[in-house]
């Protein structure tokens, strides 16, 4: 719908931060000679309790790169500081504002708030665009064009049957020219600033240590050069076959975060990608990855209760342990005793970002590997520290390693021993997140309990008293626990499982 040109509009930022392939931007520009763009900041909502501060800063550097890329626009980013579903209709009302453009949320909480933000609108006879630009596909037409109750919950299936319906992606849309008129007066600079870490009261004397940096404009640097100087790389990569051990540099893009927030556009990824030739295929390639993603927030979006093991109807109701919290906190101090599984957690506290096949030791380890504790005490702990922390991705992937949804291989466990060693046989990783075992013999490193007392003295590392025992021996607990998810196995099936094509063989240890 055109509206008249004298009105006034505000684009409301939550994720999506980028002007690049942002339609709800441009819409609003279209349509109105004044344009606002705003976000809202919730302290509220912003605690280390459920925010950690690697995240936190990555999400203000976000902010700050896409005030400044407003800001070559002759326009800025208001912070309007509160509830958004008072601030922003408050701010609407004194600007007598007459549209209101987003990116739909795709996330249960978001799409309430969007609900009520409707509500409110309409109450003020302000008219709401909202626009599907978080994935390649608008979730309500995939689910629409292929049925609810047939929407497939395995991913070849999935992969086949919407480019079958729905045909390749929208191409990307160009950000805003510079030239771009917003058309309205800067704001004051104090009053709707961009918060900085230090001033904010719940993190008061914390400090991030996260390399990763935030924003629209690292996000289009990281992918150009891995697209160019890593052009190889790129067209045969195969996540699989990456390193969880390699860090300065990864061996992944690390653009996960940017994809959460939204500073890279899902669309413009599978396009450049695509220039690519000749690519490997799915679901192992750069575009399967965007695949996976879409996968997983498209069955999260079209399930109520995703989250929870209990409300979720895909989800297997497994008898975690209710008396483990001792366990559980070793193992998200990273004091556990297995030297692979804890560097691992230290690196999620410094860097706020782990490989995926470190995520899925340290969640097969959690649970249904070793410790048998509820896959949700560990999504919750990846929840607060992780910098690309994604609802659906993160609820998905613990259901899948816990063997709870998704995935039904039980007999395959992760080896918090022999696993590591394939890729990196010295001990490095260990030995930099783990500085206490820097010295121990290659041999030792990933078992120094096994080490003579005399090589541990040596190493200036006693078992013991430097660094922990193992609160349980893998070898024992991991068969005690293939026996219990025989059990549960045997006596419960779930909607997926009609697409498994591989039932349970003898135990097999990566």
């Amino acid at each position: 719908m055109v509206m008249a040109q004298a009105t006034s509009a505000v684009h409301w930022f939550r994720k999506g931060l980028r002007l690049h392939d942002n339609p709800a931007l441009l819409d609003a520009l279209r349509s109105a000679q004044h344009v606002w763009p705003v976000y809202c900041w919730d302290a509220r909502l912003v605690t280390p309790q459920a925010v950690g501060v690697n995240r936190v800063q990555f999400l203000l550097q976000c902010l700050d790169d896409l005030d400044r890329r407003l800001r070559e626009r002759q326009s800025r980013l208001t912070v309007l500081r509160g509830d958004a579903l008072e601030v922003l209709p408050r701010f609407m009302r004194e600007r007598q504002v007459s549209l209101l453009t987003f990116e739909g949320d795709v996330e249960p909480e978001g799409r309430a708030r969007d609900e009520r933000m409707l509500r409110k609108c309409h109450q003020m006879g302000v008219q709401v665009h909202s626009f599907a630009t978080h994935l390649l596909y608008d979730p309500d037409r995939v689910i629409r064009e292929l049925g609810a109750d047939e929407l497939p919950l395995s991913y070849g299936p999935f992969v086949a049957r919407v480019t079958e319906a729905l045909g390749a992606p929208a191409l990307p849309l160009a950000a805003p020219p510079e030239t771009q008129s917003f058309g309205t007066p800067d704001t004051d600079p104090q009053a709707y600033a961009v918060p900085r870490l230090e001033e904010l009261e719940a993190y008061r004397g914390m400090t991030a240590t996260t390399p990763l940096k935030g924003g629209e404009t690292t996000a289009l640097a990281v992918l150009g050069a891995f697209l160019s100087e890593r052009r190889d790389e790129a067209r045969q990569f195969s996540k699989p076959h990456t390193s969880p051990t390699a860090f300065e540099p990864a061996s992944t893009t690390q653009l996960s975060p940017h994809m959460a927030l939204g500073c890279l556009s899902a669309r413009l990824f599978y396009y450049r990608v695509q220039e690519l030739h000749p690519l490997r295929r799915p679901p192992v390639s750069l575009i399967g990855q965007l695949w996976w993603r879409e996968f997983f927030t498209t069955v999260a979006y079209a399930t109520p209760g995703f989250h929870s093991m209990k409300e979720n109807r895909l989800c297997r109701q497994i008898p975690w342990s209710a008396d483990a919290e001792e366990q559980y906190r070793a193992w998200e101090g990273g004091r556990t005793g297995h030297p692979f599984i804890d560097a691992c957690m230290v690196q999620l506290r410094k860097h706020g970002w782990l490989h995926h096949l470190a995520r899925h030791a340290v969640a097969c380890f959690l649970s249904r590997g070793d410790l048998w504790v509820s896959w949700e005490r560990g999504r919750d702990t990846f929840d607060r520290l992780l910098v690309d922390r994604d609802y659906a991705l993160n609820n998905a992937n613990w259901m899948w390693l816990s063997c709870s949804a998704f995935f039904h291989q039980y007999f395959r466990v992760y080896s918090p021993i022999k696993f590591p060693q394939r890729f990196d046989k010295e001990g490095t990783f260990v030995r930099h997140f783990l500085p206490v075992l820097r010295n121990m013999p290659a041999k030792y490193v990933y078992e120094p309990w096994k080490a003579p007392l005399s090589v541990q003295r040596e190493a200036g590392c006693v078992v013991g008293r430097d660094y922990p025992y193992p609160i349980v021996d893998h070898e024992v607990v991991s068969k005690e626990n293939l026996a219990k998810m025989s059990e549960v196995f045997s006596r419960e099936r779930r909607p997926m499982e009609k697409f498994a094509k591989k039932r349970p063989r003898p135990e097999c240890v990566e």
